[in-house]
C-alpha cells in the first residue's frame, strides 16, 4: 500500500473509532464494568471503584485538577530523598502515609497494579510510566532513568483499600547538573515511535469529556496486532504544560482493525482546565510496551 493510500486508510479508521468513542461518551453515562468491560475512563480526579474510574458523559462540570499536591484527604506522598544524582538507573523510594501518619500497606488493585507511578521532567520530556514494588513496611521502590538534570515530577496514582475515589499525589525530585530545557513540540496529528507511525484526531475541552482517537501502524506496512495493556487496549496519560495537572484514561473502544494492517483506539478524555497538554499513549505489540507522545491544546486561555 502506498503512503497516500495508507494515510487515507488511517483517516477512515480514525473516523470510525472517533465516532464510536463519541457515541460512548454521549450514550453510556455512568459506566457499568459488569456489562461493558472494554469501555472505561479515569480522568482528572474522578477515581472510583476498583476499576479505577467511571465513564464521563459530555457535561461541562468543573474538574478539580489532581496531582498538584503531595497531600490529599490526609494521605501524603513522602519520598526518601528529594535530590537524586543523575543516572540512568536511579533508585527511587517513597512511602504513602495515611491519615494516622503510618505507611499504608493495603491497596486496591486497579488495572492490574496496586500503584501506578508517572515519572516526568517538568518540561514534559523523559516520560516514564512504571510500577514500583512495595516492601512489607510500606516502602515502594523502582529504578528509573534520571540521567538528565532538572526538576522531575513523581505522580503516584493509587487506591488505598476501602477508600473511594482513589488519589493522585505528586512531588518533585531535583536532579542536579546543567539544566537544558526541551521545548514542547507544537500540536501535530502524526508522530512516530520505534517502527510505528501514529495519527490522532480529536479535541480537548476543559471540563468536558471528549473523544480522542489514535491509529497505530507499522511504518513499513504490514499487519499489527495490539495486545492488552493494563487490562485495556491502550493507556493514555495527559499532562498540562506548566503545572503538570494530571489526567489518564484507558481505551473506551476495543482495537479496531484498519485497512493496511493498522489498528485504531478510542478514548474519552476530560481535560482538567484550559492550556496546552502533552498526551502519552502506551500501547503493547509483541510483548513490548511503546509510548508515543502528542501535543494538544484545550480551548481557553493558558492557565
Amino acid at each position: 500500500m502506498n503512503t497516500a493510500t495508507r494515510v487515507g486508510a488511517f483517516g477512515a479508521g480514525l473516523a470510525i473509532v472517533f465516532a464510536a468513542a463519541l457515541g460512548a461518551g454521549r450514550l453510556v453515562g455512568p459506566f457499568d464494568t459488569a456489562t461493558a468491560p472494554a469501555a472505561h475512563a479515569d480522568m482528572a480526579g474522578d477515581h472510583g471503584t476498583d476499576d479505577h474510574g467511571s465513564e464521563h458523559g459530555s457535561s461541562t462540570t468543573a474538574v478539580t485538577p489532581v496531582g498538584l499536591s503531595a497531600t490529599d484527604r490526609g494521605y501524603r506522598l513522602v519520598p526518601d530523598a528529594t535530590t537524586v544524582a543523575p543516572t540512568t538507573n536511579a533508585r527511587v523510594t517513597f512511602r504513602i502515609l495515611g491519615p494516622d501518619g503510618q505507611p499504608v500497606t493495603h491497596f486496591t488493585t486497579a488495572h492490574e497494579k496496586q500503584l501506578h507511578l508517572i515519572v516526568v521532567r517538568r518540561d514534559l520530556s523523559g516520560f516514564q510510566h512504571v510500577h514500583p514494588t512495595m516492601a512489607a513496611d510500606g516502602t515502594w521502590s523502582v529504578t528509573v532513568d534520571l540521567s538528565r538534570p532538572g526538576q522531575w515530577r513523581l505522580l503516584a496514582d493509587f487506591d488505598p483499600a476501602g477508600v473511594t475515589p482513589g488519589l493522585v499525589l505528586g512531588t518533585d525530585l531535583a536532579v542536579p547538573g546543567r539544566y537544558a530545557p526541551v521545548a514542547l513540540p507544537e500540536p501535530a496529528p502524526t508522530t512516530s515511535v520505534g517502527d510505528f507511525t501514529l495519527r490522532t484526531v480529536g479535541n480537548l475541552s476543559p471540563g468536558r469529556s471528549q473523544p480522542v482517537a489514535f491509529t497505530i501502524a507499522r511504518t513499513a506496512g504490514g499487519p499489527l496486532a495490539l495486545e492488552p495493556y493494563l487490562g485495556a487496549g491502550g493507556h493514555l496519560v495527559v499532562l498540562r504544560e506548566g503545572d503538570l495537572a494530571y489526567a489518564h484514561a484507558h481505551a473506551s473502544t476495543d482495537p479496531t482493525p484498519v485497512a493496511g494492517g493498522a489498528a485504531a483506539l478510542g478514548f474519552q478524555v476530560e481535560a482538567p482546565g484550559p492550556g496546552r497538554y502533552r498526551m502519552f499513549l502506551d500501547f503493547k505489540v509483541a510483548g513490548a510496551v511503546h509510548t508515543a507522545a502528542f501535543t494538544l491544546d484545550a480551548a481557553g486561555a493558558t492557565p
